[in-house]
């Protein structure tokens, strides 16, 4: 209780910078630095006590209590060298929305919206509006990050909501780029989880500013205390200045449209977090010079061509404007900006020019790229380039060499695929594309599976046909030693299935080194260290093992020893020997072998995989036997019940599959396949 207290202190304090983070974060006060956020203090006594206040046109209780805020040193520290030249705007913040998967960060966004008047009162606006990507709706996950603005007191507010699983990290690492803060969005019962550790190391890398925001305190289990003493410990472990552990938190339900500086007194709105981003999040640096602007992200529009969003470092940009494009000092080309584009509500607004310190999108530069700078034509310089962090794994993309090739695609060849994976490389840095053994396989790594499979999606629903091998990781080798990538796994799973779940992730060379209870639903949350290896097909197994209870999220720690073999599918597949279209007669004796995944009068062909066998090894049979016709009456019909089919998504079939088996991928089916390679090595 003595720790979360002292983050809804009085007055600002800086501490002695001589002293440990982890051992005195609480020393006594020095005097105030002369400089905060880049503007200067007065030097008379009087300012040093009085502590600041905030102004409201109706003040409600949130307003007659200062907020404390967080500045770290290094932004402290590049603001004295550069006071000559280093100035602040007051009139707009520029903040990223970041949190674990779940957290509630597109709900509170939403609340936001609403309550800044960004949609009339009379307008139907449908949940997570900032989840506009139909596969976004679809698994109810943050893909792509999004931009808005609101205006709040006469200052402008541009807030980027950005995803929340650690497959898409990349795509917040590009974002912190653009912005001067964040927003952590914390949940009341969980806590810190994986990827909220992920973003809170980087933005603290940065420098940003950060207002932490535990949501969902209406849940009957938050424990708001314990979460804030979490989100502590978490800012200590990743070295955080003292200035950053003296975070403001806030404490709101993101679906009720509801903040207070307490658990216990929450406002009617979000009043308590407009006034903490205005007082918290300091305003955009702008230097004095040339135009300066890093493209960070990359749009296409079929009537403007591709769209460069990015915020404007230093210089003023104008819409017709001659300009620079830089990828380094040496590699420097001219354009033209056709259209210019600011973030005002929920559009984007044409203007004129912009000023630095924005968030705007550049059209009319059609080879622009990521990372790229857009500078002034004459005494332009590039900004430092975007590094994200390498990928962990492998997925093999070929041509579709199914018997069924061509029926259901639109783009079959192997140049569509070369084209499209080309053009997925421009606006996701995370990514990489190699290829193959032969003319028509592509090698694509990624930060995780589900990073791939949504690039697989996206193209299939773009009407491309083509075939995807199991998923592998990226080992390293170093001094001679193998290295493979290990990750943070974090289960939560009942009490009464936790004994199965710690022997599957036992069995795949898991070591747990944290295990805690959860709330007071009868909940444990289980922390293991496991090789990324032993991730792959672990969801659907683990679901298995606690009837579909456990929720797994997991995310990259780092490179360690090879751990081993394992095994992770203990059963084989039923294959079909014959093609052809399946039968009731012909399925009712099959399902015996296993579980099958058709039902009757399915199309199949020589290959196919139909079921999973019960047992270890793969089992070929006849899916499309009819019943033989004889002139032999019967007295009485023979009636077959077949048990339902497995429905594999894409996801639990890439999971599935093993090193000899593929995944069929086209616009309307979705099919497993034995390797005709592998079947063509073992038959020598």
């Amino acid at each position: 209780m003595e720790m979360a207290t002292t983050f809804r202190s009085s007055s600002f304090s800086i501490p002695n910078p001589n002293s440990n983070p982890r051992t005195n974060t609480l020393s006594s006060p020095l005097p105030l630095s002369k400089q905060l956020f880049g503007f200067p203090l007065p030097s008379s006594s009087t300012a040093k006590t009085t502590p600041l206040k905030l102004r409201s046109r109706n003040p409600t209780p949130y307003t007659q209590k200062p907020i404390k805020c967080s500045v770290s040193e290094v932004t402290e520290a590049a603001t004295a060298e550069k006071k000559k030249k280093l100035m602040r705007r007051s009139d707009i913040r520029n903040i990223a929305i970041v949190a674990h998967v779940d957290h509630g960060k597109t709900t509170l966004v939403d609340s936001m919206l609403k309550q800044a008047k960004v949609f009339r009162d009379n307008q139907f606006v449908q949940e997570r509006i900032m989840d506009s990507n139909d596969i976004e709706r679809e698994r109810g996950i943050t893909i792509l990050s999004k931009n808005t603005s609101i205006t709040y007191k006469d200052s402008k507010i541009n807030i980027i909501d950005t995803p929340g699983h650690s497959d898409f990290g990349g795509e917040v690492e590009r974002i912190l780029n653009m912005v001067e803060g964040i927003l952590l969005v914390v949940d009341s019962v969980e806590g810190p989880m994986p990827q909220t550790r992920f973003v809170l190391k980087k933005a603290l890398e940065f420098g940003h500013a950060v207002v932490v925001v535990v949501n969902k305190i209406d849940r009957p289990s938050a424990r708001p205390d314990f979460v804030i003493n979490s989100t502590f410990e978490l800012f200590i472990e990743l070295n955080a200045t003292d200035e950053q552990c003296d975070f403001q938190a806030i404490y709101a339900s993101g679906i009720k449209g509801k903040a207070g500086l307490s658990a216990d007194n929450l406002s009617d709105d979000l009043g308590p977090l407009f006034e903490a981003i205005m007082r918290c999040i300091p305003g955009p640096a702008i230097e004095d010079g040339a135009l300066q602007m890093l493209a960070t992200n990359i749009e296409y529009d079929e009537h403007k061509g591709r769209i460069a969003i990015g915020r404007l470092h230093a210089g003023a940009l104008r819409k017709g404007m001659d300009v620079r494009v830089c990828t380094s000092e040496d590699s420097c080309r001219f354009a033209k900006v056709s259209e210019l584009f600011v973030y005002e509500k929920f559009n984007r607004v044409p203007v004129d020019s912009v000023e630095a310190g924005d968030i705007c999108a550049v059209c009319g530069i059609n080879d622009i790229q990521i990372g790229e700078t857009i500078a002034d034509k004459a005494q332009g310089k590039p900004l430092p380039a975007i590094r994200v962090e390498e990928p962990t794994v492998k997925m093999a993309f070929s041509i579709n060499t199914s018997p069924f090739v061509g029926r259901e695609g639109k783009y079959v060849t192997s140049r569509n695929l070369r084209d499209r994976l080309s053009r997925e490389l421009e606006r996701n840095l995370a990514m990489r594309v190699e290829d193959g053994e032969t003319a028509d396989t592509f090698i694509v790594s990624g930060r995780g599976t589900l990073h791939i499979t949504i690039l697989i999606e996206n193209m299939r629903r773009e009407g491309y046909e083509f075939m995807v091998g199991p998923p592998k990781v990226i080992n390293k080798r170093v001094n001679d030693k193998l290295l493979e990538p290990y990750e943070i796994a974090t289960v939560e799973v009942p009490e009464e299935h936790m004994g199965p779940v710690v022997e599957l992730l036992g069995k795949r060379r898991g070591q747990m080194f944290d295990m805690q209870g959860l709330g007071s639903e009868g909940t444990n949350l289980l922390k293991y260290k496991i090789p990324t290896r032993g991730l792959l097909g672990l969801r659907n197994a683990i679901l298995t093992a606690s009837r579909g209870t456990a929720i797994l999220n997991t995310i990259f720690d780092s490179y360690g020893p090879w751990a081993g073999d394992m095994s992770t599918r203990d059963l084989g597949s039923l294959v079909a020997f014959e093609g052809g279209t399946s039968t009731s007669y012909a399925l009712s004796s099959s399902q015996d072998r296993g579980q099958l995944f058709i039902g009757p009068g399915v199309e199949v062909y020589k290959g196919q995989i139909v079921g999973i066998h019960q047992r270890p090894g793969d089992l070929s049979l006849n899916v499309c036997k009819k019943k033989a016709a004889t002139n032999i009456r019967s007295n009485k019909e023979q009636s077959v019940i077949l048990d339902t089919p497995l429905d594999y998504s894409l996801d639990d079939c890439i999971e599935y599959i093993q090193e000899d088996e593929l995944v069929e991928v086209t616009p309307s089916s979705i099919r497993m396949c034995k390797n005709p390679k592998f079947s063509k090595k073992s038959s020598r």
